[in-house]
């Protein structure tokens, strides 16, 4: 059987109450699928109303639940009538066999009053109260998802439709009180966290939920060692600078073992000068093989650097008021064994390199880093289409 694309898209409600973490456990846990796209979405009227048309074509086994859909897409999906404020949402593709069947009936699951098992998203995260005269009060289906198998392709068809319009960087979306200077800064999750289904990479957007900032952009990306060079540059000379004393007396120390004659202290330090550059090199190198699979002394073609990796990263941009410093503070320092307690790196990092997410240090390297991942490239509708055309 071949492998199938799925959609699942995380309600601005669940964005709003930083439910998103917990949902995103679920999805990367319960499955056994690939995350292969992520965006971020502002829908207007127009993708809103075409949104429910397709729920309202569909022929599902409970008619009343479709109907309630069709009313929440239209109330919550599309802009606030009376301000006009637009709604965050998150857009997550999935691909692998059986994907959409999966996705629909194990994962998130169906709403009704019965669902409270806890087992699926919405045991947990979706609301379905009724009152005493069988109408019902509050309807909150938390994640939505294709409305049946055999509409997964026109309801991916048309998220790509409206992925430039409606999608990608919403910068301008959120709105802040007057006089607020917002920054955006950018995380990546690493690849650690996405060997095999798992739950860390929601454990980890449930951890940075405490900094009360927006997410206003998400893209699956898989490094080129080209990007990771580029990206990770800095840290060559920060290598050369930090760890040259700490390399340089074990060069010595080494030296003064294994020689059964003195050394000059000239030539050990020329010795440890050109050792250090190559060390700095060496550690360098095993980040860029970390992050994108490939070892960067193996691909020499320029063409073939510009290739993804083969590891996997999701990137997410914060917004908000000292976002750099709130994101920082909740990741902890870069050595995990050093980091605060309740930090992310304290949770979940190994050493300082497998340390399971970065984020910028200043908004001005955000806006770098996000130009080096392409953030505000539309990878979305590309696998929708490469998909589609299959």
């Amino acid at each position: 059987m071949s492998a199938e694309l799925a959609i699942a898209v995380i309600n601005p409600y669940t964005l709003v109450k930083s439910r998103t973490g917990g949902v995103i456990s679920r999805l990367l846990s319960r499955g056994n699928y690939d995350l292969v796209g992520a965006r971020m979405f502002a829908p207007g009227d127009e993708f809103a109303k075409e949104l429910c048309i397709l729920e309202e074509q569909e022929k599902t086994d409970n008619p009343e639940v479709s109907k309630l859909i069709v009313q929440y897409i239209s109330e919550n999906y599309a802009p606030n009538k009376a301000t006009g404020a637009k709604r965050r949402l998150m857009a997550l593709l999935f691909k692998g066999e059986s994907a959409v069947q999966k996705l629909r009936e194990e994962v998130v699951g169906h709403i009704t009053r019965e669902s409270v098992a806890g087992e699926t998203i919405r045991d947990t995260y979706g609301d379905y109260i009724v009152a005493h005269d069988g109408k019902v009060t509050y309807f909150e289906p938390a994640v939505l998802v294709a409305p049946s198998k055999g509409s997964a392709e026109k309801t991916l068809k048309l998220w790509a439709k409206y992925s430039d319009s409606d999608g990608g960087l919403l910068k301008d979306v959120v709105r802040y009180e007057k006089g607020d200077k917002p920054e955006m800064t950018l995380v990546l999750i690493k690849p650690d966290n996405f060997k095999g289904p798992s739950s860390r990479a929601g454990y980890i957007v449930d951890l940075l939920s405490r900094s009360g900032l927006f997410i206003i952009a998400a893209k699956v990306i898989r490094m080129s060692v080209a990007q990771a060079e580029e990206f990770y540059g800095p840290v060559k000379e920060v290598f050369i600078t930090k760890l040259k004393d700490s390399f340089s007396k074990k060069v010595c120390e080494a030296i003064d073992r294994e020689f059964a004659f003195k050394v000059p202290e000239k030539i050990k330090k020329d010795i440890c000068d050109q050792l250090n550059l190559l060390n700095a090199e060496h550690e360098f190198n095993k980040i860029i093989t970390f992050m994108t699979g490939l070892d960067p002394t193996t691909v020499t073609d320029p063409e073939e650097k510009k290739k993804p990796g083969n590891e996997k990263c999701l990137a997410l941009v914060y917004q908000g008021k000292g976002a750099v410093a709130k994101i920082r503070t909740i990741l902890g320092t870069t050595d995990p064994s050093k980091a605060a307690p309740a930090t992310v790196r304290k949770e979940f990092g190994q050493n300082i390199m497998v340390n399971t997410a970065h984020a910028s240090d200043s908004p001005e390297n955000a806006q770098r880093e996000m130009r080096i991942i392409g953030i505000e490239e539309n990878d979305f509708k590309k696998t929708i289409e490469d998909c589609c055309r299959s």
